[in-house]
């Protein structure tokens, strides 16, 4: 997996190659790349996707002590990461956390399209009861300690608390782990972790959700019907609220549509950007 240097530190990330339209993948908190892995093989033969690992406590590097961690420096990281690549005519797609939707407004430049998949939106955060327990652990001491073993508990998993809340089938065992064991195994991680969440701003994604509505470019709203932590109400807001917007809604998945339907959404992607123009 190729590495690049960043300004907040050392990012990780999966990229394809070939010629095709640019897809970058941002995925949410305590998942890396891997969560994008079948879209991503999906996506390949005829499209270049890549999908950095950001520092949401499953990343292995811990990111550089002295640069502040908070969701606005992941928002210029991100910026960063696509201007150092040179990637231009992006479809910027997010699942999750909500920081592609100011990524959108603050540094349209690189941007052709934008995909919000089940995400924190409006108001939502903390999201459901997985989003609440992580605030809480990020307050309390060693909360992130604990909530890891918990969370690493196979027969815990799938409660509402944990991945149940997430997806409709289980997360196959092996990606599970590697998700958690950075967070379970180094404090530089826990540290990174703690420092990004308790610096969130309750106000970033209204503030987003009001610049959304001068993105005037091809946008879509990817929600899932069954989904425990995103209010189905956001995503028909979200594609009202985006110009371009455009919403598609997907049965029997819960917030990780890339997990619980990965054929559809790979699809439903490849059709949004096939029919319409990027900015080249």
């Amino acid at each position: 997996m190729p590495e690049i240097e960043l300004t907040a530190g050392t990012i990780a990330y999966e990229d394809t190659g070939g010629p095709g339209p640019v897809v970058v993948l941002l995925h949410g908190l305590v998942h890396d790349a891997t969560v994008w892995r079948k879209v991503a093989a999906a996506l390949a033969p005829d499209h270049r996707v890549l999908a950095p690992t950001l520092p949401y406590g499953a990343h292995r590097t811990p990111m550089k002590p002295d640069v502040p961690l908070s969701p606005d420096s992941v928002i210029e990281l991100i910026a960063e990461f696509l201007d150092r690549l040179g990637l231009t005519d992006v479809t910027l797609v997010e699942s999750d956390c909500g920081r592609a939707q100011t990524v959108a407004v603050r540094h349209p430049e690189r941007l052709a399209r934008l995909v919000l998949v089940s995400c924190e939106a409006f108001d939502n955060y903390p999201p459901g009861a997985p989003g609440k327990m992580i605030d809480l652990a990020c307050r309390v001491p060693g909360g992130i300690s604990l909530m890891v073993r918990v969370l690493g508990l196979k027969p815990l998993r799938r409660l509402p608390i944990g991945l149940g809340a997430l997806t409709r089938r289980p997360v196959p065992d092996e990606i599970a782990a590697r998700w958690l064991r950075p967070l379970r195994t180094d404090p530089a991680i826990r540290h990174d972790f703690r420092r990004y969440c308790l610096a969130v701003r309750r106000d970033e994604l209204l503030q987003a959700a009001e610049g959304l509505r001068k993105f005037d470019r091809p946008a879509l709203v990817v929600w899932a019907l069954d989904d425990l932590m995103m209010p189905r109400a956001h995503g028909r807001r979200l594609a009202e609220l985006l110009p371009q917007g455009r919403l598609v809604e997907i049965e029997d998945s819960r917030t990780l549509v890339s997990e619980d339907q990965p054929e559809r959404l790979a699809d439903v992607l490849r059709s949004f950007i096939a029919e319409t123009p990027g900015t080249a």
